[in-house]
């Protein structure tokens, strides 16, 4: 199994520009809840539980993160509980909102994602490794808790294998 500092370099060899990183601070969030919305119906009984999809990813996304490292899986099993818990509030309205709010959000996540990319002159991560989507959201918990000067190790792990964010021009590079 890869560990935490692998599956991050890994991530972050496809995200050094500080416009990117931005982008999917808005973007991969967007999609996460996107997702929850999307995932919330149908729901099951069980017991004084509901059960839908988008518990059933959030229990399995919560496995892997634990897996990797307990303080930022444990971080992680919280965001992912909140996006689940604001999926199924939006789910329960009519299948308007559910639809409109659950599309919307996923679409608009995209294209932030995709025009983070467009200046970062790179496909992202996930178009040549899929682990690249659950990955995507602990890249930005990691990038956040570097930018408030938490993790120092961590962060220094992964810039050893995928170098510094690059500060660039304004100018979009070519994808």
């Amino acid at each position: 199994m890869k560990s935490l500092v692998d599956h991050l370099s890994q991530y972050a060899a496809y995200h050094r520009d500080p416009r990117n990183i931005a982008s999917h601070f808005i973007g991969i969030p967007l999609i996460v809840v996107a997702v929850a919305v999307l995932l919330s119906r149908p729901e099951w009984a069980a017991g004084s539980l509901w059960i839908s999809p988008a518990v059933i990813v959030a229990l399995f996304s919560a496995w892997f993160y634990l897996r990797l490292e307990l303080a930022l899986g444990v971080l992680m099993t919280l965001l992912m509980g909140l996006s689940v818990w604001a999926g199924h509030v939006l789910a329960a309205q009519s299948t308007a909102v559910w639809l409109g709010s659950g599309i919307g959000m996923f679409v608009v996540g995209w294209v932030i994602q995709f025009v983070g990319h467009y200046y970062e002159g790179r496909k992202p991560a996930f178009v040549d490794d899929v682990s690249g989507l659950i990955v995507g959201p602990l890249f930005v918990v990691a990038e956040l808790a570097f930018l408030v000067g938490l993790r120092g190790d961590l962060k220094a792990q992964i810039e050893a294998r995928s170098g510094p964010v690059e500060r660039r021009d304004l100018k979009p590079s070519k994808v």
